[in-house]
């Protein structure tokens, strides 16, 4: 029921030069609840095994600060906030986390808002193998009516308080992304230029592949094959949501983990949204750099609940020109900065130009 599949598929010449280019060398894991491979182009096998390593590392590090239902910094945080209690320790990465995921909740008029944990909980996202069931519709709505936001949260120093107990954290729509991020700068730190980081379809390219362009597929909501296919430039990230990713049915109605903060729901009218950043400028934050990575995978959450009427406006105040959407009926709008780069593939899928 549920396609665990990748919301972009790295394209089949991947498999094929690993085969004729002993240059690449490739790691693949199972965390964040899904798939990751990283693939390094042009180093020595030492070198890049370390580099690999490394990267793995850290996702499992992030994967376990970050849980949003196993016991991690996170649930740790939420059940102090639950308990209503102030001026909780909090680690300085965390603090940076909370604070950047918040800037792009307001930015996004809070259709992506981490704060609303507890209703993807009683929808029954918090699970590998979530069950075709609906929740208890109080419970929704009471949600719903307190409201919880990013902006509920306030930091001093290594220190949280919530003024609203509704607030339960949930960075599924933001981790990947910061991990993508983090994978880079310990590259470039193990002095790898050349790679390519997949986390379940957000991806982020550095360099490029003997010269070539890294080309990743963007995955068709309704068929197996890849809708298009681009090619990344360096330090790029893409990041895609779509309503085949987690989801189950009742009674032949999709309910997907899209949830709209206003309703306490899971969006509908989209079968996705694929967002291109471009490198960002990055700011030192101690430890942290922030890069494409999160913005690719938070943005692409409030234009697919935003829907086809208000998804471009949106994009804008968010920053993001490079993006396209499939609405419902199976049209894809596309901006024109991201269509004169896509290679189609999906040859019966009507296409809307955007400004």
């Amino acid at each position: 029921m549920r396609r665990l599949g990748a919301a972009l598929l790295l394209a089949a010449l991947l498999l094929s030069a690993c085969a004729r280019a002993p240059q690449l060398h490739q790691r693949e894991a199972y965390v964040f609840g899904t798939r990751v491979e990283v693939s390094v182009w042009g180093e020595s096998a030492d070198r890049a095994a370390q580099a690999l390593a490394a990267v793995l590392a850290e996702f499992d590090r992030l994967h376990r600060m970050l849980h949003a239902w196993q016991p991690s910094e996170l649930t740790a945080l939420n059940g102090a906030i639950a308990r209503g209690e102030r001026a909780i320790a909090v680690s300085g990465e965390l603090t940076f986390l909370l604070e950047d995921a918040a800037d792009i909740a307001a930015r996004s008029d809070h259709l992506f808002d981490p704060a609303i944990g507890r209703l993807v909980a009683l929808w029954g996202f918090h699970t590998d193998e979530f069950k075709p069931l609906l929740p208890d519709r109080t419970a929704v709505e009471a949600v719903v009516k307190a409201q919880p936001r990013m902006s509920d949260l306030s930091f001093a120093g290594e220190r949280a308080t919530s003024r609203n107990r509704a607030v339960q954290l949930d960075l599924g729509g933001y981790a990947k992304g910061y991990a993508l991020d983090r994978a880079a700068a310990i590259l470039k730190e193990k002095g790898v230029s050349n790679a390519l980081i997949n986390i379940g379809g957000n991806v982020m390219a550095l360099g490029d592949k003997g010269g070539t362009p890294w080309r990743v597929g963007i995955q068709h909501p309704r068929a197996a094959a890849p809708l298009a296919t681009l090619e990344l430039r360096d330090g790029e990230a893409i990041g895609t949501s779509g309503d085949y990713q987690r989801y189950f049915e009742i009674d032949g109605r999709r309910y997907c983990h899209l949830l709209d903060p206003r309703t306490g729901r899971p969006a509908e009218g989209v079968q996705a949204v694929t967002v291109l950043i471009p490198p960002q400028a990055r700011t030192p934050q101690g430890y942290v750099l922030r890069g494409a990575g999160a913005l690719s995978d938070a943005a692409s959450k409030p234009l697919f609940i935003a829907g086809p009427g208000e998804w471009r406006g949106l994009a804008r105040r968010l920053g993001v020109e490079q993006a396209l959407l499939i609405d419902g009926g199976g049209v894809m709008h596309v901006t024109a900065a991201l269509r004169e780069r896509l290679t189609m593939l999906a040859s019966d899928m009507k296409i809307v130009s955007e400004p």
